[in-house]
């Protein structure tokens, strides 16, 4: 009991700002007492809104009081210093706003240590040890500090609520347990905490579990962030790499080629020019001859005449014709054309539609949206085209059709009009169980029926809409789960051989996607199994 005395004692001479023992102690006008430092700085912060109050008790002051160290209770400090007990412990420090008080102090409170559901009241380390000392209390039941203690006392009879009811899942009073809970399936408050706890601590391994699950999923995707930003970074440098290596490939054969022109253009300028030569040389032996040949025109011997002129009209070697037939041009018009072909196979490669993402939500995918319409002379005679070659209908009893070479024998199932190639998506609204496909053209129309339905055969590539749904493809087939929807969306992108079906409703659900190589170009297809069913394709602007 000393001792609780000497941790009393010691708080008296506590500063309630800084909750140490005081340094410098200052009296202010209303009486309290505070560190200098701490009032000094508590003031100049109101100085701004020209109030200065004290803390404790929130007394405001017309002016700023001055402060003069209260000598008397330094020296008190002081003494209470050297004998060794310190400054208060953190638990014995002065309640503050979002404190439990202690109930039994008197003027400044001091923070509750515990709380007790018999007293319905709180206490600091000083009022709580009656407690633990005297038999009185040893029954009382001891919580943490809780400024919530009236929840727990019924509003109706004012008594604790020791019973919890079952039936209506609520704490209550013994009075209410022989009133309004008359008859229900109650139990002791502690008893139903001991039950409720260990569902507690199922429900906590549950959300440990999930937590770890969730980790696991957080670190899972954290590396597949990294996958993707290494693998685009690698992907970034290796292309970058091949282009510098192909431009520096283009600029090695543009330096090659301007070589070998200027190779030819050398050789051939020299045949011409050894040739002019050879020309230059016989003008100047034919013009020196016509020379001769006039003046033996001339002469009146005609003796001498006949003797000249027969060596003088001989013919000699000629160089040939001033125009040669050899056209010295075709070599650098063929260079020229080569390049040229060169660059426009390059520019058509680099031309080509690069890989791309598929879209992720239904508005993109419209952008790639593709009127289709269905051609009536691929039409099995159970199938009713109609709706502006849009809609089929399986009717048993419809009229046959005309022959036609394009036309399905035996599956009730048609193809589209248009042949489809790039990015193109649609949509298919059905009634019943049917078949959603793409197609070659070159797929049979009749004979074995690997050969012409659709799905059975490596020209076809099928989805079958039914209580589930199922692809199939050259005969193989996978069973797919996803929700039942009255539409099917089909994105086709050829170029990068990308084909998937989705179920549409309210959001759009991937059901299954291909990755493959198309090598011509694909028609819509559409299958009916059972009388009275439909198919349309939907039509978007």
């Amino acid at each position: 009991m000393a001792q609780q005395g000497n941790q009393a004692h010691k708080v008296k001479f506590c500063c309630s700002m800084c909750l140490d023992l005081l340094k410098d102690p200052v009296t202010i006008p209303c009486g309290h007492n505070y560190c200098i430092n701490c009032i000094k700085i508590h003031w100049d912060g109101e100085d701004k809104k020209n109030i200065h109050s004290c803390p404790q008790c929130q007394k405001t002051f017309k002016s700023r009081p001055e402060l003069v160290i209260n000598t008397m209770l330094a020296e008190l400090v002081e003494e209470l210093k050297n004998t060794g007990l310190g400054a208060a412990p953190a638990n014995h420090c002065y309640a503050g706003p979002t404190d439990v008080a202690c109930d039994f102090c008197t003027g400044t409170k001091l923070k509750a240590l515990k709380s007790c559901l018999v007293c319905l009241a709180s206490y600091c380390q000083q009022h709580l040890q009656p407690h633990y000392d005297s038999p009185a209390f040893k029954k009382h039941n001891l919580v943490d500090a809780s400024g919530k203690l009236q929840e727990t006392i019924c509003f109706l009879h004012n008594e604790v609520m020791k019973i919890f009811c079952r039936t209506d899942q609520q704490c209550i009073c013994f009075l209410c347990s022989m009133d309004e809970h008359k008859g229900h399936d109650t139990i002791s408050v502690a008893v139903e905490r001991t039950e409720k706890q260990k569902d507690l601590n199922v429900s906590r391994q549950n959300i440990r579990q999930k937590i770890q699950d969730r980790e696991k999923v957080v670190k899972e995707l954290q590396q597949e962030v990294e996958d993707i930003n290494q693998s685009a970074d690698k992907a970034v440098v290796d292309s970058e790499n091949i282009f510098i290596k192909l431009i520096r490939l283009i600029q090695k054969r543009s330096s090659e080629v301007k070589q070998q022109i200027r190779s030819q253009q050398e050789t051939e300028v020299n045949h011409v020019k050894d040739f002019q030569k050879k020309l230059q040389q016989e003008i100047t032996q034919l013009k020196m001859k016509d020379s001769e040949l006039e003046k033996l025109s001339c002469t009146d011997d005609h003796t001498r005449f006949l003797q000249k002129y027969p060596f003088l009209s001989s013919g000699e070697g000629s160089a040939g014709s001033p125009r040669t037939n050899i056209n010295r041009l075709w070599y650098f018009k063929h260079v020229t054309a080569s390049v040229a072909a060169v660059r426009y196979n390059l520019q058509a490669i680099l031309s080509e539609k690069w890989p791309q993402a598929d879209p992720k939500k239904r508005a993109e995918f419209l952008q790639s949206s593709c009127q289709i319409t269905l051609d009536p002379n691929t039409a099995n005679n159970c199938l009713v085209v109609s709706d502006r070659d849009r809609k089929i209908t399986y009717n048993v009893k419809n009229e046959p059709y005309p022959e036609h070479l394009e036309r399905f024998l035996h599956a009730a199932q048609v193809l589209s009009n248009e042949g489809l190639t790039g990015r193109c998506y649609w949509e298919v609204e059905r009634s019943g169980s049917i078949g959603v496909a793409v197609a070659y053209n070159s797929i049979g129309r009749s004979g074995d029926f690997n050969a012409y339905a659709f799905g059975y055969n490596d020209k076809s590539w099928a989805l079958r809409c039914d209580t589930g749904y199922t692809f199939r493809h050259n005969k193989i087939s996978a069973a797919i789960s996803g929700p039942q929807t009255s539409k099917i969306g089909i994105y086709l992108d050829h170029s990068a051989g990308v084909l998937a079906f989705y179920s549409i409703s309210h959001t759009m659900t991937l059901l299954h996607r291909v990755q493959t190589t198309f090598t011509e170009p694909l028609y819509v297809g559409l299958c009916l199994c059972s009388d009275g069913h439909t198919a349309k394709v939907c039509k978007y602007k």
